[in-house]
């Protein structure tokens, strides 16, 4: 390990020995018809989070699994100190079963339901005592320092450009080394967006089973497509892309896939499933950015970077997502949103290198403590990749 790289940072160790970034308290809705319970209770307790969806019931098979393991991992992050699981008592994912597997981590865990504590106005009354007691005991917490060893940062891109594979995307790659030199983990996703690129990421794969599952998600990916009659690697279904100078998704694919460096693929994981490998891991997840987020949070990424070349205001309820711009007439005019310029790189001010560096120490900063601009905006995004009907 470089030297240089093993940074200091300061954050909050958790019983099952993971480290978070943050200390919240989540309310977890386990279905559609208990998130507006749960909104309320986060505005009565101060030092909650929550998210709306509309999922949770009348979901079988695969899509119900995935799902599933998309609540239970929310509540896993370390950036989760404890969970009120609340749910309304009748639907398909139950919060009791949920709130199981979250306990095993050792973190504090109460169950809430609509049903069982008479109505609405007890339950939000029930959960709010439940999270004020876990607020408390939360806000008794000090950080302690880990190292980059111990973390685990998404990547991700939404409204490209044509200068996001030459700005800010090669610059977070230079990031993922840095990250996987130190010890950590750094998740490349967006299997749609990597449609075109697949032969790189094979020919880096440490062996031919993680480089025969490249090919794999792929083509399953290409084939939902299809089915929707759709032939999406040789067009570009998102407008904003297209005006922002990206002919095809292939040529999107190029420019997303220098977001994972240099470094091998170690390993190919499914949606919101918590890598088993140090090093760089790809999640298989769709391109849509809320969904792909919420996929990488609940697989354990304490923090993502998220480049855009279009500006996006999006941000996860428990992970802090640093936004970093390709373009800097972008930068300018989204400041509220964005929180780092490469559109340096462009300009000849700054190689990819540097600014490679420049989001590290941002990272450095964040991991301690620092909030990004989609934290203090509240942008509190939440949309599960739903892989099956609704029955």
């Amino acid at each position: 390990m470089n030297p240089e790289l093993n940074t200091e940072l300061l954050g909050y160790r958790r019983p099952d020995g993971k480290v978070g970034v943050r200390n919240h308290v989540l309310i977890l809705p386990t279905i559609t018809c208990a998130t507006q319970a749960a909104k309320q209770i986060t505005e009565l307790v101060q030092g909650t989070v929550s998210f709306i969806h509309q999922h949770g019931c009348a979901q079988v098979g695969e899509d119900y699994d995935q799902t599933f393991r998309t609540y239970v991992g929310m509540g896993l992050n370390p950036n989760v100190y404890g969970v009120v699981v609340l749910g309304l008592g009748c639907e398909t994912h139950q919060a009791r079963s949920v709130a199981g597997e979250i306990a095993k981590s050792g973190k504090p865990v109460e169950v809430v339901s609509i049903q069982d504590h008479g109505g609405t106005l007890m339950t939000i009354a029930e959960g709010a005592r439940a999270a004020a007691k876990m607020v408390q005991d939360a806000s008794a917490q000090r950080r302690e320092p880990f190292d980059f060893s111990e973390l685990i940062i998404g990547t991700e891109c939404g409204g490209s450009d044509a200068c996001s594979g030459l700005s800010a995307n090669p610059a977070v790659g230079v990031v993922s080394d840095l990250v996987v030199d130190a010890g950590g983990t750094a998740i490349l996703a967006e299997t749609t967006e990597l449609i075109g690129a697949e032969h790189l990421l094979a020919k880096r794969a440490v062996n031919e089973k993680v480089a025969k599952r490249v090919y794999e998600v792929i083509e399953k990916m290409e084939s939902r497509a299809i089915l929707m009659g759709v032939d999406i690697r040789t067009g570009n279904p998102s407008p904003g892309n297209i005006e922002g100078g990206l002919s095809s998704l292939e040529e999107k694919s190029l420019g997303a896939s220098n977001k994972s460096g240099s470094r091998p693929l170690q390993e190919l994981i499914d949606y919101a499933e918590y890598p088993t490998k140090k090093g760089l891991v790809w999640m298989d997840t769709p391109g849509h950015d809320i969904e792909q987020l919420t996929g990488m949070v609940a697989g354990g990424a304490q923090v993502v970077l998220f480049t855009s070349g279009r500006g996006t205001p999006t941000g996860s309820p428990i992970a802090p997502v640093i936004k970093i711009s390709t373009n800097t007439a972008m930068f300018e005019k989204m400041r509220d949103n964005m929180d780092l310029n490469a559109g340096t790189i462009i300009e000849g001010e700054e190689t990819i290198q540097a600014a490679g560096r420049r989001i590290f120490d941002e990272i450095k900063e964040v991991s301690s403590g620092k909030l990004t601009k989609s934290e203090v905006l509240k942008q509190h995004d939440f949309g599960i990749w739903r892989i099956g009907p609704t029955f």
